[in-house]
């Protein structure tokens, strides 16, 4: 039996095979799976990474103590966090001037991902306990 397949039809299959995978946003409802109940360690684009507890209630809290940057701000705050228009939203009492901030999240495997937030500020965080 005779293959149909040319050079080029092999090649073509080659490059869509080695292509990356575009990594999509994730959807409103795998936000709350992935981050709900969830402790995240937040890269931040000043080298500091941030833990942050993502509670299934909506309380997020975060804990600067360990670090220097801790004593120019509330060192630990408890902030409120939910999903809207597949964006996760937090605002904080203090942090970020009790600014709502939202971040668009993409997976980046099981255990990470990226963040943007709406302001262009983007960075990676990983999860788990």
């Amino acid at each position: 039996m005779r293959s149909h397949l040319t050079s080029a039809s092999i090649g073509l299959l080659l490059v869509i095979a080695a292509a990356p995978a575009v990594a999509e946003p994730l959807s409103g409802a795998e936000i709350k799976e992935r981050i709900g109940g969830e402790l995240v360690r937040l890269s931040t684009p000043y080298g500091v990474t941030l833990p942050l507890i993502y509670r299934d209630d909506g309380v997020v809290s975060g804990d600067l103590s360990g670090f220097s940057v801790g004593a120019m701000l509330a060192p630990r705050e408890e902030g409120r966090w939910w999903v809207k228009d597949d964006r996760l939203c937090q605002k904080w009492p203090t942090w970020y001037d009790g600014r709502t901030y939202c971040f668009t999240i993409t997976s980046l495997g099981p255990t990470k991902i990226a963040w943007t937030r709406d302001d262009g500020l983007s960075g990676t965080a990983v999860m788990g306990r």
